[in-house]
């Protein structure tokens, strides 16, 4: 036969094989389409948030929390490049708060003589520093999945804040190939590549197919709250999901308050003008 022939005959073959298993997947109830569905992320339980609806706020104290989380625990794999030093005095810190905040992070200053890169204390100016210096420095370091940035996270997240939170606190009971070094990554925060293996990562339903790069990010007592708060896990996932939430959208309460505004000028801008029309047409006989 010549390899054109054995080319085709294999072809024929293989496509031979898939209409089998198509057939069988079929027959058997387990098709494509409730394959897909069986990978579905679960419905995250709906939160009360109070930052919910058109009259709803952000809690201040919670967004400072879970900026304590964020760079206590998320930092580390995450990064907030669409978020400035300076944007964080719309979370309730002054002046010179930020500027002390900023000076315990370091950002790139360029290279040195030698081409290896500088680093320098932060300023209120900086945008808060990636993580890693490239996609394939953070494929090295967590297992073959690249950390997602998460600036707008809970706005581009399906489920937004409540799937946020399910997704931190829904891991289940650790198996035995659980282990090893992961990054707060992966489908954990936006559906990004598994980690080479296939079965490897770490069971919560929350995620894409049931799995997820990114270990259990949280523990109880993970960072020391400022106010005193008690740094459970759940205090932890509520707090920086609240943060994240913040960060993505830091001018929803001036926007509430707003429209809250215009609708009041609108209501008395009616009455006003049924009054007149009375006013003006009251000599007029029905």
């Amino acid at each position: 036969m010549t390899r054109t022939q054995v080319l085709s005959s294999s072809i024929a073959q293989a496509r031979k094989w898939v209409g089998v298993a198509l057939l069988l997947g079929v027959g058997l109830g387990h098709g494509p389409a409730v394959w897909a569905q069986s990978l579905a992320p679960a419905q995250a339980p709906v939160q009360n948030w109070s930052f919910k609806g058109p009259l709803g706020h952000f809690d201040l104290a919670a967004v400072q929390r879970g900026y304590a989380v964020f760079a206590g625990v998320c930092a580390s794999c995450h990064g907030l490049t669409q978020v400035h030093f300076s944007d964080l005095a719309g979370m309730g810190l002054t002046s010179e708060q930020i500027a002390a905040l900023a000076e315990a992070w370091q950002v790139p200053d360029g290279l040195d003589a030698e081409g290896r890169l500088k680093h320098r204390k932060a300023q209120p100016d900086d945008a808060l520093p990636e993580p890693y210096p490239n996609a394939q420095a953070a494929r090295a370091a967590n297992r073959g999945a690249v950390p997602p940035d998460l600036s707008r996270i809970t706005q581009v997240y399906p489920g937004g804040p409540d799937r946020v939170l399910a997704l931190l606190t829904g891991y289940d009971a650790p198996t035995s190939h659980q282990s090893g070094k992961g990054s707060a990554a992966g489908e954990g925060l936006v559906g990004g590549a598994h980690p080479a293996g296939g079965e490897g990562g770490f069971a919560n339903p929350y995620a894409i197919g049931h799995r997820t790069a990114m270990p259990p990010p949280l523990r109880d007592g993970a960072v020391v709250f400022a106010d005193g708060t008690q740094a459970t896990a759940e205090q932890e996932a509520r707090d920086v999901t609240t943060f994240l939430a913040w960060v993505s959208n830091p001018h929803a309460d001036s926007k509430r308050r707003l429209g809250v505004g215009v609708a009041l000028y609108l209501c008395f801008l009616a009455t006003l003008l049924v009054i007149l029309k009375r006013r003006i047409w009251s000599h007029v006989r029905k």
